[in-house]
């Protein structure tokens, strides 16, 4: 069972007016932006376009990219890969950031059924791009304003491409290596000239994501995968780690090598901006921050605690990305397989997570803060902004009130996507968002891909109720129901 009833914390759901939202912000001591009157388009903050790198986006929503479970075993879209891009492109957002997160090479891939970029799998990527367009045309009438591109990733230490753990690291962690099944030292450490290679294979799929059509590509700098590690890599040798210079140097060398063989295509970087402590289940499952002696170095961001915020190194990077001529930015936060509550707050925990210690509201404050605090900082910068979809039935109030206060440029939803991608078409259209299809963040959407099945919303999408996976699903969560 859930437990719905031992929860410290008042769900969302429960707060079934605005005045009961914003009393609940007050008790928590948080500041969100909050916008009582929901504007329509064209009036509406929201409905704004805006030129991005030469680009017109139609309005503030974004489309954040997550990992699917539903490619093939070559890393091509199947039949449920479309419906979800379908969908994304019928949602009435005007930027797509990367679709989902692709492969760059085969030993990078998160899961066996991951899609992956290369030579055999263009014409799949292409043809997933352009049902997406399509879709976004038969609903919209056109494809004004639609921005799409695709996310290039390498999994690293969470690698598992053939299901079972296959880590390839930045540096050894003195905690995380036990979490992927390795010794502190390991022999898994990619050597430099591995890291030439890396950076290779991702201008190589810069070069054919532009020859597929995609508008521009995300090279990822989050969530523990392999180029967010390296930005606390302050332990590597090497020309790849200590410095900070050293430790930027893939990014630089990635954009550097898009920018000389596909000069037409824009680059994006979706950054965790802060990190914490790895956290794991305490007393009666809630979450607590592993032990840890002293000044705690890995967490990028972090203020050397493990459990707060410093933005001088994140704000050097976006430096160095702005004058490396990358002009978008989707800001994120740590990861979700160490400290899931400041990556993607949630009511319920994932089968592999931890209980609530916090208020999800204070998650969501923590990331909307720390992006109004670098795009104050950046104001050149296009910024988008994540944690939203944990806001549920005020998703628009807030979103409305940031965007219209300039704390975020566009407002990035993920998860909610799943459950209910007609969100911004239902907002910018004035109907008001539909109670019955809102993300109540179950996780389900986590836990079904950790045990192999694909990734969907189980609870509210009726397509993956009927599936045969739910029923497996609901054996996992209740196995003596």
């Amino acid at each position: 069972m859930r437990g719905d009833e031992n929860m410290p914390y008042p769900k969302i759901a429960s707060l079934r007016k605005p005045a009961a939202f914003l009393a609940r912000l007050e008790e928590l001591g948080l500041e969100l932006p909050f916008d009582e009157v929901i504007e329509p388009a064209p009036a509406s903050p929201l409905a704004r376009p805006l030129q991005v790198d030469g680009l017109e986006v139609g309005n503030r929503f974004c489309v954040l990219p997550m990992e699917g479970w539903d490619g093939t075993p070559e890393g091509r879209p199947t039949q449920l890969t479309l419906r979800r891009w379908r969908r994304f492109g019928q949602s009435g957002a005007k930027l797509i950031w990367g679709g989902e997160a692709v492969a760059i090479r085969a030993d990078g891939r998160a899961n066996p059924n991951q899609l992956m970029i290369h030579r055999e799998t263009l014409a799949d990527l292409e043809n997933l791009r352009k049902e997406l367009v399509t879709a976004h045309e038969e609903a919209y009438g056109s494809r004004a304003g639609l921005v799409v591109g695709l996310q290039l990733t390498h999994s690293g230490r969470y690698a598992r491409p053939q299901g079972k753990p296959a880590p390839r690291l930045a540096y050894d962690h003195p905690l995380l290596n036990e979490r992927v099944g390795l010794p502190f030292p390991s022999r898994n450490v990619m050597s430099d000239d591995e890291v030439d290679e890396i950076i290779e294979d991702f201008i190589r799929a810069a070069v054919l994501a532009e020859e597929a059509g995609f508008d521009f590509v995300d090279i990822k700098h989050c969530h523990g995968y392999l180029l967010h590690e390296f930005l606390s890599a302050v332990d590597r040798p090497g020309r790849y780690g200590g410095s900070l210079e050293n430790r930027t140097r893939p990014a630089r060398e990635i954009i550097r090598g898009i920018r000389q063989r596909a000069p037409g295509l824009r680059v994006g970087v979706r950054l965790s901006a802060f990190d914490f402590l790895p956290f794991q289940p305490g007393p009666e499952g809630t979450g607590t921050p592993m032990p840890w002696q002293g000044v705690y170095p890995y967490a990028f961001g972090g203020d050397g605690t493990g459990l707060g915020i410093d933005l001088r190194e994140p704000a050097a990077f976006l430096s160095m990305l702005q004058a490396w001529g990358v002009r978008l930015i989707c800001i994120t936060a740590g990861s979700p397989y160490t400290n899931p509550h400041i990556q993607r707050p949630a009511y319920f925990p994932p089968s592999d997570g931890y209980q609530l210690f916090e208020d999800p509201l204070v998650g969501v404050a923590r990331q909307i803060q720390v992006t109004a605090a670098l795009k104050a900082s950046f104001p050149g910068l296009t910024m988008v902004g994540s944690a939203y979809s944990y806001l549920q039935e005020y998703i628009p109030h807030v979103a409305q009130a940031v965007v219209r206060r300039g704390m975020a440029d566009l407002v990035g939803l993920g998860r909610s996507m799943l459950a209910y991608p007609q969100l911004p078409a239902d907002v910018l259209s004035g109907r008001g968002v539909q109670r019955k299809y809102l993300c109540r963040t179950f996780s389900d959407c986590t836990t079904a891909p950790r045990h192999g099945l694909v990734s969907g919303c189980y609870p509210l999408d009726d397509f993956y109720k009927s599936r045969p996976e739910n029923e497996l699903l609901n054996q996992i969560k209740y196995p003596q129901g």
